[in-house]
């Protein structure tokens, strides 16, 4: 469970930076909030994702 608020938490600050950086540039607020929201969407996938290494054991590689 600390893992997943981990990455909820980590993936909302990076949505905040990626549109609010995105509104100071256009001076949109519906655009930054869909960057904002697209930003949070695919952090949550990269961040879920688990690294796989081969050979080692419990990683899913071949050992």
């Amino acid at each position: 469970m600390l893992r997943t608020v981990t990455i909820l938490l980590a993936a909302a600050f990076i949505g905040l930076v990626g549109g609010g950086l995105t509104f100071l540039c256009t001076r949109s607020a519906a655009g930054a909030v869909l960057v904002g929201l697209t930003v949070v969407g695919a952090s949550v996938l990269g961040l879920k994702r688990r690294p796989r290494h081969p050979g080692v054991a419990g990683t899913g590689g071949c050992a």
